[in-house]
């Protein structure tokens, strides 16, 4: 039965081939806003829990894949840069997709080796195995919604029996909010060379909540840190927030922490070309 639901959704779908070319990165900002990923490249089954005022979110790996990850995330920035793009050039898009590895990996900038390409592969597959419920933009009828990042995945091959393709099935809970114009983004390319899960995680933040606003927003630490749903203790999330704060790799944004008397330690952040954020969230 279930085989057959799936050939039949294959079948009612039109292939939408991804465009060539130089795309603008896109993100989606519930994706951005919210946490959907494991910050951590090490296996994470502990699932995700998290709950704000009427957004529920709840985050389930199966123990042999582990949790898809900010890096695995990369694959719907794509996905979502290919479907913003084809609407604003007036042609059909689809929930599925079809690519080559080569056009998913250089647009992420990685490497195009096969260690690359499988790299790719496991990516897909924690995609597809993590499993999603939550009420965001469901608050009307206050449900959850369930899904899986990726409903499926099929690796085409040519004549040869090699590699030269890959279809994928993207959730309509995603597809939904990448084509409605304010709950999408432009992101900076440099984003992708970031290495470090919570910077990644970081920026996709400020870019939300600070976008190109001159004076900046604040968070302070220990809402950040439920925010992210990060494993690590508080004290250690903490020390890695002052460590990016030192460094400044966020593209085009720049970091500084509060600190005031008898108060909590408030991460700022702002355009770059501006050194006082002062808002507070």
């Amino acid at each position: 039965m279930s085989h057959h639901r799936r050939s039949s959704e294959r079948e009612q779908l039109e292939l939408f081939r991804a465009l060539p070319g130089d795309l603008r990165p896109r993100d989606a900002q519930d994706l951005m806003a919210y946490p959907f990923f494991s910050l951590a490249k090490s296996h994470r089954t502990v699932p995700i829990d998290f709950r704000s005022g009427e957004v529920a979110i709840r985050v389930e790996a199966v123990a042999e894949r582990g949790m898809a990850t900010i890096w695995d995330a990369d694959v719907l920035i794509w996905a979502a840069s290919q479907i913003v793009e084809a609407r604003d050039a007036g042609l059909r898009t689809s929930l599925l997709m079809a690519a080559t590895p080569y056009e998913i990996l250089t647009f992420v900038g990685r490497g195009t080796s096969v260690r690359d390409y499988h790299r790719l592969k496991a990516a897909l597959d924690r995609l597809q195995s993590t499993t999603v419920g939550t009420t965001l933009r469901q608050a009307a009828e206050r449900r959850m919604h369930r899904f899986s990042w990726i409903n499926e995945w099929t690796e085409r091959a040519d004549r040869s029996g090699r590699p030269d393709g890959i279809d994928l099935i993207v959730p309509d809970w995603f597809y939904r909010a990448v084509l409605d114009d304010a709950l999408v983004l432009t992101i900076d390319p440099a984003y992708f060379a970031l290495t470090g899960g919570l910077e990644r995680w970081l920026y996709r933040l400020v870019r939300k909540h600070a976008g190109r606003q001159p004076r900046g927003w604040s968070f302070d630490f220990a809402h950040l840190h439920a925010k992210s749903a990060s494993l690590s203790r508080f004290s250690a999330f903490a020390f890695e927030l002052r460590d990016i704060i030192r460094r400044q790799p966020l593209p085009g944004y720049s970091l500084g922490v509060e600190r005031l008397i008898g108060r909590a330690e408030r991460l700022t952040f702002a355009p770059a070309h501006d050194p006082q954020p002062v808002d507070k969230l």
